[in-house]
């Protein structure tokens, strides 16, 4: 039997996205998609078409495609696993998803290619257990506009660090989530 979520807002809205057998996958729940891009609805005045998103831990694109269908000037995906990346260009052409770009490669490593790149909202989804925070804030910090967003899902609360402000928080099941934005350090 197939396995799969929905895109629940925007153009691409009702879009089914298969879920590969992968191990460690675990999409970002609809419901949990849904008040974070409420949340950024709010805080961006409904202003989605000049902001670029990264979506390091793509998975099944469901953070990536859910900010592409409303609308975002820029997506740009990570995902390492051959079979989700797969997944993921399938679904960017069946959708003609031009502002969704895939990179093929380890979250880590490609931070370092993008020292250039500047985005407004840092999606990071990583794998449950695998030690990624609070570490991986400090990595994407550089990488975040001024203002710039991080949403972070975790088994676990994050403690930030003093360069992030919480603005929301929330848990669905064993999912624990947050919208941070970048403070700038003296």
């Amino acid at each position: 039997m197939a396995k799969y979520i929905r895109i629940v807002g925007g153009q691409y809205r009702r879009t089914p996205i298969d879920v590969p057998d992968v191990s460690g996958l675990r999409p970002t729940p609809d419901r949990v998609r849904e008040t974070l891009f409420n949340w950024l609805n709010h805080l961006w005045q409904g202003e989605f078409e000049d902001k670029q998103v990264l979506d390091l831990f793509a998975g099944t694109g469901a953070l990536g495609f859910e900010a592409a269908s409303r609308g975002v000037a820029h997506v740009q995906m990570v995902e390492q696993n051959p079979t989700a990346i797969a997944g993921l260009r399938k679904l960017r052409d069946r959708l003609k998803a031009n502002n969704v770009r895939i990179h093929a490669g380890e979250a880590k490593y490609t931070l370092t290619r993008l020292d250039n790149t500047r985005f407004d909202l840092i999606c990071l989804d990583p794998p449950f257990s695998s030690g990624w925070f609070p570490g991986l804030l400090d990595d994407v910090w550089p990488l975040l506009n001024a203002d710039g967003l991080v949403y972070a899902e975790c088994e676990h609360a994050i403690e930030p660090p003093e360069s992030y402000i919480a603005l929301r928080q929330g848990r669905a099941g064993a999912v624990h989530y947050q919208l941070l934005q970048r403070r700038e350090t003296s």
